[in-house]
């Protein structure tokens, strides 16, 4: 007997594009690419989750195309034509499939270490220099820096959508490039790009408004952002609704049409007073669609996320608090993880009800390509 999962499948609409249903594969790291390059198994990796019904697939973390903007070994790139040309088959074949599919643009910032592929004598760039907090690495960007990497995005948004591509992700969150910007701990210039909220948020909305220039009004542009960071999990960029309003409004004038609001738990409130998670009250504050995410439990013994640990094995949250949510138009669209990596027909077992055809999680499909 099937499930009753409601509206996780009603059609999603967004300028020029329509979803199948509300349910995205989340952006995972897979170091699959060598040279840069993603290979058949990579394509043929894209294809069965599309094979599988999800409605949008959001790539890995794929660089741009600055010299600082690579962190580990075997990503993707976006630019040069072998790796574009292997990035316009996995389009084709997502197609083929019936699933869309935008690529998650990326500059991962301090995070990166001298000796890090392409070159390993370039430094990680950074706002100010740091890590984390009081933490040193690399070299704090120039002017002229951060406008070679604001090009590098738009660079990479065209060439998505030149390839076929539905959208774009740009990636804001997590500790990484942009992220650095945002936050307060890692962002101590004195000039127009730090200090106050607006001014940490000036590089972000000069990306999305190079992206927007460069891909026309009816192109999807999505952002991902998070209060967290892997530098610290118990990071705020914002800690109140007000702050929250003040951090979305410059964004949506800039031109995002989705945020991901990325968390660990999605059924964790985000603000006292109220139930709503940060996707909620995103969507809520914003007027844009948002896109949930974090450990979305369906099995008794299976917790998904990207950044799960024993530490985080929790009580499971069930389906029902999902669907309900989104009944709630809390958020309009969920972001599945580690399910879909272990098992590429995972949502197409959970919609036929063949929940005990659906294997827990394990550290096995990290290292291989399922």
């Amino acid at each position: 007997m099937s499930m009753n999962l409601g509206p996780l499948f009603e059609p999603f609409e967004i300028h020029n594009l329509t979803l199948r249903n509300r349910v995205a594969m989340a952006p995972m790291t897979r170091n699959f690419s060598p040279q840069g390059v993603p290979g058949d198994n990579v394509v043929d990796y894209y294809r069965r989750r599309a094979e599988g019904g999800v409605g949008l697939l959001i790539t890995e973390g794929t660089y741009v195309n600055h010299p600082a903007a690579n962190g580990y070994p075997n990503v993707p790139a976006f630019f040069g034509d072998e790796a574009l040309a292997g990035w316009k088959r996995v389009v084709d074949a997502v197609h083929e499939a019936g699933g869309a599919i935008f690529p998650q643009l990326w500059h991962v910032g301090a995070v990166r270490k001298e000796g890090t592929e392409p070159d390993p004598s370039v430094p990680g760039y950074s706002p100010s220099g740091l890590f984390a907090p009081g933490k040193s690495n690399g070299k704090a960007m120039s002017l002229e820096d951060i406008r070679d990497v604001i090009k590098a995005f738009g660079d990479a948004a065209q060439d998505a959508r030149a390839l076929g591509f539905d959208g774009v992700e740009i990636h804001g969150a997590h500790g990484y490039l942009l992220d650095q910007f945002l936050w307060e701990g890692t962002n101590q210039r004195e000039d127009e790009y730090g200090g106050s909220l607006e001014k940490r948020l000036r590089f972000v909305v000069e990306i999305v408004e190079e992206v927007r220039h460069r891909v026309g009004p009816d192109f999807p542009i999505m952002l991902r952002f998070s209060q967290w960071k892997q530098q610290d999990y118990e990071a705020k960029l914002v800690n109140s609704p007000q702050e929250l309003e003040r951090f979305l409004k410059p964004l949506v004038e800039a031109g995002v049409d989705i945020f991901h609001a990325s968390t660990r738990r999605f059924w964790e409130p985000e603000f006292e007073g109220s139930s709503l998670n940060l996707a909620g009250w995103t969507q809520k504050l914003s007027g844009k669609p948002a896109m949930s995410v974090g450990s979305v439990g369906l099995t008794e013994d299976f917790i998904s996320g990207t950044f799960a640990s024993k530490q985080d094995a929790v009580a499971q949250s069930g389906i029902d608090e999902l669907v309900e949510r989104m009944n709630n138009h809390e958020f309009e669209l969920i972001a599945v993880g580690r399910a879909l990596l272990q098992d590429p027909q995972w949502l197409l077992k959970v919609k036929e009800g063949r929940i005990s055809e659906v294997a827990p999680f394990a550290n096995k499909a990290l290292t291989e390509l399922y």
